[in-house]
C-alpha cells in the first residue's frame, strides 16, 4: 500500500472514531459535528481508495463525484450511492447558525461512514 494511503486512512479513521465517541454521548450532545466527521471520514476512505487506484482525486466534498470515478473499480460500490448523498451535504450543513443534526441524523450519518468504511478497508487490504 502507498504511503500516501496510509496517511488518507489514518485521517479517515481518526474522523470516524471521533464521530462515534460523540454519537455515544448522552447529556451534551455534538451531532452537528458528528454528521460532520461522517461526512469528512467517508470522503477520505474514498480518496484512499482513488489514491491506491492511481486515480486523481479531486478537491471535492461530493461523495456521489468520489464514488463516481471509484465505480470503474469498485462497481459494487454503487449500493452506497443513496447513503452517500445524504451524507454529501453535511461536510457544510451544520457547520453554520441556521440548522442542527438530530440524533437520527447523526445515527444515518455513523450508518453511512461505516458502509463505506468496512468497503473502502475491505478493498485495501485492512481489518474491518
Amino acid at each position: 500500500m502507498k504511503p500516501s494511503t496510509r496517511e488518507w486512512i489514518k485521517k479517515a479513521e481518526a474522523d470516524y472514531q471521533l464521530a462515534l465517541i460523540l454519537s455515544r454521548r448522552r447529556k451534551m450532545t455534538f451531532h452537528d459535528q458528528g454528521c460532520f466527521l461522517c461526512q469528512q471520514s467517508a470522503e477520505k476512505y474514498l480518496k484512499a481508495r482513488l489514491e491506491e487506484a492511481n486515480i486523481m482525486s479531486p478537491k471535492t466534498h461530493d461523495l456521489k463525484k468520489l464514488l463516481n470515478l471509484l465505480l470503474p473499480v469498485e462497481p459494487l460500490w454503487a449500493a452506497m450511492l443513496p447513503a452517500l448523498a445524504g451524507l454529501t451535504d453535511y461536510a457544510v450543513e451544520f457547520r453554520y447558525p441556521g440548522h442542527e443534526a438530530t440524533a437520527r441524523q447523526m445515527k444515518e450519518a455513523i450508518k453511512a461512514a461505516k458502509a463505506v468504511r468496512k468497503e473502502a478497508r475491505l478493498a485495501l487490504g485492512l481489518k474491518v
